[in-house]
């Protein structure tokens, strides 16, 4: 072979092969694509087929949503249980049946004096008449369980003076460093709006922080027939929560002052609940519901269910009027329910005489109020 006819070889060599590899590229192209577009297909069916299943559950979810949000609670005015004239069980919270309505001052009648001192407590004794005083504690430092609300103590005292900074914990200090704030501060006087405790010369001893122990002593002195009766919040969780408890319980059973037996524990967390169920329960402690736990036995009104009473941990609700104005608590047809189930009903914090009338008269067991005198005058009225 010339050396022409090599070339013409080596050129039509060349040329299939260029089409031998263009032909299996165009080919794994070809294989890429249809896989690509089974892919795709496949995506689409699985798109259609979620949005076939997902269309229903959404409207099924929406439907439940609106039915127990909105119209279920249009209906809290229903009967779901006969009407209760009667109790004869061992729940003694239950008192509507009895002693009637029962008046708590709440927070030892905040708006007549500062809240949770002494100034506040000595008015009750002296003029309110009250049947439960209600406030709540917090453990200090160095592990005094202290009269106080807020997990601050900003809102009712002077501590941003006299700490030199906002937002001091109560758990964060001692005893004797609380004891340096005046809670009558803040305090308006509700005839005249002065700031009374903070005039030159106010005497401010009986508007310093109390411990437990300081206020069941004077009270349990003042009211020695054994007569009142206690609601008792822990507002501190976790693990110093459960010290409080336990320092409550210690202050309940003391034989200087037992009043175990006339005293309800509440509190806003669930691990202290769990905590007063598993460890105090069976030594007689009784608590109110915890706000899930309001909530379950609301929504289990609404839909008509008959609870095991045995299987309720609490023995009271402790509850608003309703919320956002539009989940009514207080009909007769939730307090009948409560009742028929051995729960005892309690609202807060009640300070219009109307609700207090409409709450008499719907059956509650007892209202907590910032001015105590005034629901005197309608309850007792």
């Amino acid at each position: 072979m010339d050396s022409d006819s090599e070339i013409i070889y080596n050129e039509n060599s060349d040329v299939q092969k260029s089409c031998t590899e263009a032909s299996e590229k165009q080919g794994v192209l070809y294989e890429m694509k249809r896989k690509h577009d089974e892919r795709s297909a496949e995506k689409k069916r699985r798109s259609r087929l979620a949005k076939r299943i997902a269309l229903p559950i959404v409207c099924a979810l929406l439907f439940v949503f609106v039915l127990n949000m909105l119209i279920l609670p249009l209906t809290g005015s229903c009967q779901r249980v006969e009407r209760v004239i009667g109790y004869t069980g061992d729940n003694q919270y239950l008192t509507a049946f009895g002693k009637g309505t029962l008046l708590s001052a709440h927070r030892a009648g905040g708006d007549l004096a500062p809240e949770e001192t002494k100034a506040a407590f000595e008015l009750c004794m002296a003029t309110a008449n009250v049947d439960i005083v209600e406030f709540d504690l917090h453990l200090t430092k160095d592990g005094h369980l202290v009269l106080m609300h807020d997990h601050e103590v900003d809102r009712t005292s002077d501590g941003p003076i006299v700490f030199g900074k906002k937002g001091v914990k109560v758990q964060d200090k001692t005893l004797d460093e609380l004891r340096q704030l005046n809670f009558g501060y803040n305090f308006q006087d509700p005839v005249t709006g002065e700031y009374v405790y903070r005039k030159e010369g106010a005497n401010l001893d009986k508007v310093r922080i109390l411990t437990l122990e300081e206020i069941l002593n004077y009270l349990e002195a003042e009211r020695s027939d054994g007569s009142l009766n206690y609601i008792i919040e822990i507002k501190d969780k976790g693990s110093v929560g459960k010290r409080a408890m336990d320092k409550l319980y210690a202050a309940l059973t003391d034989e200087n002052h037992y009043i175990l037996d006339r005293t309800i524990v509440g509190t806003f967390n669930g691990d202290i609940s769990k905590y007063i169920d598993d460890t105090y329960k069976q030594f007689g402690v009784k608590r109110s519901a915890g706000i899930l736990e309001v909530l379950n036995f609301y929504f289990a009104f609404l839909w008509g269910v008959r609870q095991s009473p045995d299987k309720l941990e609490y023995d009271v609700l402790q509850i608003p009027m309703g919320l956002d104005g539009f989940y009514d608590f207080s009909t007769k047809a939730f307090i009948d329910y409560a009742h028929s189930h051995g729960i005892a009903v309690q609202y807060w914090t009640i300070n219009d005489p109307e609700d207090m009338a409409k709450l008499q008269q719907n059956g509650a067991d007892a209202i907590m109020t910032d001015n105590p005198e005034l629901a005197y005058s309608v309850l007792r009225g």
